[in-house]
């Protein structure tokens, strides 16, 4: 395990067979919009540092948390946030954008109701499928589901589901081998900054939380043992920045753009996003970058 906010996949390229980038991604991450001044703000500077980086993304990657949310709030609270959410982003974003569902998208003030608030929160970010793919220059782009509701009805779990798992196999099995493939989600299949946020080490042992990592990471992580084309997993929900190697898949956990919550600097990590370049050649270079 590696942390750190560079990560570059390995390249040996003769002088004249340098990789020819083909996609820029921005990853933009738990933006908690929030209705007060600074947040919306500072996700407006957000949204300007990147359009006007030299070489402009093709794509904004949001992978969830988009709005500040939670299941205690009220109705006209989490319409609020959704509303600034919206605003923001049509008034000063002009780059195409893909979402996936974070956590606190799901409004859901009672037990029972947590599928009624993820369908809402797909309607916000107009989803029309919880997860799905996507076929962008040359690569294939996975956007899953990551948040489930625990079998006792309250809280939830980073999971696949066993409908989404059976997808997963199929539209992999299905991507032709010599096509690289990115996959996104809000909670990390695998990540090393679960033992740094919070009190986890509980009597001696290391405790990962349910809500912090995939649970069915071992599960995910055979069945990428099997697709050599799997290069670059991505995802939130930690407000921290990591890379993890492992069976020559690379996992980033590419911090926060509202870092704690829009009061600067979560533990050692900054507000940001990441720039993810992807070339013909199955590599990718991802940048973590403060905008402030």
């Amino acid at each position: 395990m590696a942390a750190g906010g560079l990560s570059m996949s390995s390249v040996t390229a003769a002088d004249n067979s340098q990789p020819k980038r083909v996609f820029r991604v921005a990853h933009l991450t738990d933006i908690h919009i929030q209705p007060h001044l600074w947040a919306g703000k500072r996700f407006e500077q957000c949204l300007h540092h990147l359009q006007n980086l030299e070489i402009k993304p093709d794509i904004i990657l949001n992978t969830g948390d988009s709005v500040m949310g939670s299941h205690g709030i009220s109705q006209t609270k989490a319409s609020k946030e959704w509303a600034l959410y919206r605003e923001i982003m049509s008034s000063e974003n002009s780059i195409p954008i893909v979402s996936c569902i974070g956590n606190h998208d799901i409004w859901h003030p009672s037990p029972g109701m947590f599928g009624d608030g993820k369908k809402r929160a797909m309607d916000e970010i107009a989803l029309s499928h919880r997860y799905f793919s996507i076929d962008q220059n040359g690569w294939h782009i996975i956007i899953l589901d990551s948040v489930q509701s625990r079998p006792e009805g309250t809280g939830y779990m980073a999971t696949l589901d066993e409908e989404q798992f059976h997808w997963l196999q199929d539209d992999l099995r299905q991507t032709p081998s010599r096509v690289p493939v990115l996959v996104a989600s809000h909670i990390p299949i695998l990540s090393a900054s679960v033992f740094f946020d919070g009190d986890n080490l509980k009597g001696g042992n290391w405790v990962v939380p349910g809500s912090l990592m995939h649970t069915d990471t071992t599960r995910i992580a055979k069945l990428f043992n099997k697709h050599d084309n799997i290069k670059l997993a991505i995802s939130g929900h930690i407000h921290l920045l990591d890379r993890v190697t492992y069976n020559n898949v690379t996992y980033c956990c590419n911090g926060a753009v509202s870092g704690n919550y829009w009061m600067g600097k979560y533990h050692e990590t900054n507000p940001g996003y990441a720039i993810i370049d992807l070339f013909d050649d199955g590599s990718f270079f991802n940048r973590y970058v403060q905008y402030r």
